[in-house]
């Protein structure tokens, strides 16, 4: 099979992947800001979107775009400052939102498709995520079969482990969501943590160095 490298190199990525994968990154935050803020149905709408906005910037790193981010900084600073704005935008508009009546359900009225497009683009935005894809499939190639079909596989592999994961995020974060409810002000208090959350994110992306350990 040449859309599989050989089995111990296999074993190696699910590892590294694994390791990978919990540790917290910008993906994750989102997500726990999302769960805390609006329960578990948004949270896991936003695992969705980021593993297959992510699955497209594996595939974008599989078919050469990381290639053109690497010789051109204008297409990565492009990219890199539209990701940023939009979370800075997500963020402004939490802090808009109207507040809710205390002890309101609010989680059920939440538009997942919204949700779901909204860390979709988030992560499809992140050309650092490329940049990972790019340096972190190649070391578990192996060079006799096909290189391209042996990466976007290890790809999809990849944002399967990171959805997981990210899925145990979500549903954790969204347990500590109660107590924000029996708090007086919980309104604001989601509304203030999720927005500064966003707009922290985005100036953390606009202003971050190319390197990243995870998406």
């Amino acid at each position: 099979m040449d859309y599989l490298p050989t089995s111990s190199l296999l074993f190696a990525f699910v590892v590294a992947s694994l390791v990978l994968a919990i540790t917290p990154g910008p993906g994750v935050l989102y997500i726990v800001a999302r769960s805390v803020s609006q329960g578990s149905r948004s949270g896991l709408a936003s695992v969705a979107g980021v593993a297959l906005g992510n699955f497209g910037n594996a595939i974008a790193a599989s078919f050469g775009l990381a290639a053109l981010f690497a010789v051109s900084s204008l297409a990565f600073t492009v990219v890199k400052f539209a990701g940023a704005a939009y979370l800075v935008y997500l963020g402004v508009q939490a802090l808009r939102a109207p507040p809710n009546p205390v002890g309101a359900v609010h989680v059920n009225a939440v538009n997942l498709h919204r949700v779901f497009r909204d860390g979709f683009v988030v992560a499809l935005l992140n050309p650092k995520t490329t940049i990972f894809f790019a340096a972190f499939l190649p070391q578990f190639i192996d060079p006799k079969g096909s290189v391209a079909a042996q990466s976007m596989m290890l790809g999809a592999i990849f944002v399967a482990i990171a959805a997981v994961t990210d899925s145990l995020y979500a549903l954790a974060a969204s347990r500590i969501a109660p107590m924000f409810s029996r708090a007086r002000n919980a309104s604001a208090i989601g509304r203030y943590v999720s927005g500064f959350t966003y707009i922290a994110m985005g100036l953390l992306a606009a202003f971050s160095s190319q390197r990243t350990n995870r998406p």
